[in-house]
């Protein structure tokens, strides 16, 4: 065996990449002086590409396959070299593997609150987060526009950028769509069907595709959401003076159980109902400025009476129309009388309330013994 023999022997070569990481996109193959000997095996595994590199200018690339290094599969790097004739000596090219899997969940959000007008609050700040996934499907764009010469190349490299353009593109969106900010939560999948398309140009320049995006949350600044909170709280609440008098009423109960009894309390206890009503007469629509004037409390219901006239019940009357019947001489003290709340029939006579009646009538001339 020649010593030429001996070196083509020891330059019999595998070349293949097994990626172990989750986050490299490119890796070159490290060879000995860039030298890779004519008929070595090319490896390309699914979910990888490779690319070949002569003098800096990108000559073939392969998909996945196990392929022999001969002149018929490096048509273009034959070309570059001027092999006519074939070749059968070591040649140098760098060999980058393009990872061409899905790179999911690559988070996206603003670094600052997004200027909008909302048809209902007006000027508001809303921050926005959500994710997306790419892919490589343009391995020799990929190699010229970002990679450039890095033997490893991982997306965290330039996940600031992607990150700006998503941004960019969604804030547009978000401005031109003029959905209302208490209706975006419902919105979520149509944003992101109109954000996708206006960010894919801006990814395919750079030789990826977008596969997946995503619209996670829109929120407003805190101090809102807590304004938000508060009223959401009213409403619940509903009737402000029944709250306040039932939040009187617990604190009424709260005062009894401690040492100063309520009459510790009572000073607080009117301040607090009196703001309540303050309170609740400021938020009526129908006059926020001049609290309602207060009335006369209702006229209490005239006590009726039922009574007995000639075996038979009559009534109900009002004490008017009692007064009648006794002055008549149709009711005396005698006379059987009922009303609601009373457990039976009883004597006019014996109703504290009706003795009036009778005060100017003479009573019964009693009956000789």
């Amino acid at each position: 065996m020649g010593l030429w023999d001996k070196l083509r022997g020891e330059l019999i070569d595998i070349i293949e990449w097994l990626d172990e990481s989750r986050d490299t996109m490119v890796y070159r193959f490290p060879r000995y002086e860039n030298e890779i000997k004519y008929g070595a095996k090319l490896v390309v595994r699914e979910g990888q590409a490779a690319a070949f590199v002569n003098e800096g200018k990108l000559a073939d690339v392969f998909q996945p396959g196990t392929y022999t290094l001969q002149t018929q599969n490096l048509p273009i790097l034959a070309t570059l070299k001027g092999w006519k004739y074939g070749f059968s000596s070591p040649f140098k090219a760098e060999v980058y593997f393009v990872s061409t899997r899905v790179f999911t969940d690559r988070k996206w959000g603003t670094k600052n609150p997004i200027m909008l007008r909302d048809s209902e609050f007006g000027p508001v700040r809303l921050r926005a987060f959500g994710s997306y996934a790419i892919r490589v499907n343009d391995p020799a764009a990929f190699l010229k526009e970002i990679v450039g010469t890095d033997s490893r190349f991982t997306i965290d490299e330039f996940g600031e950028q992607l990150r700006d353009m998503v941004v960019s593109r969604f804030t547009d969106v978000l401005g031109e769509s003029k959905i209302p900010a208490l209706d975006l939560a419902s919105n979520y999948d149509e944003l992101a069907k109109y954000v996708a398309p206006r960010i894919a140009p801006d990814f395919a320049s750079f030789g990826l595709e977008l596969n997946k995006f995503l619209v996670e949350n829109i929120s407003l600044p805190a101090e809102v959401e807590a304004a938000m909170d508060k009223r959401t709280s009213m409403g619940v609440i509903g009737n402000m003076q029944q709250y306040a008098q039932y939040q009187s009423a617990n604190a009424i109960g709260d005062a009894a159980k401690n040492p100063g009894g309520i009459a510790g309390a009572g000073v607080g206890l009117g301040a607090g109902y009196m703001m309540a009503q303050q309170f609740g007469q400021a938020m009526n629509p129908a006059n926020p400025q001049t609290p309602p004037a207060a009335g006369p409390p209702p006229v209490p219901s005239a006590a009726a009476y039922f009574i007995v006239l000639d075996g038979q019940q009559a009534g109900p009357f009002d004490l008017g129309k009692l007064r009648e019947n006794a002055a008549a001489g149709r009711l005396n003290r005698q006379t059987l009388v009922w009303k609601q709340g009373m457990s039976q029939w009883t004597a006019a006579g014996e109703v504290a309330e009706l003795g009036s009646l009778f005060a100017i009538a003479p009573p019964p001339i009693p009956k000789n013994s």
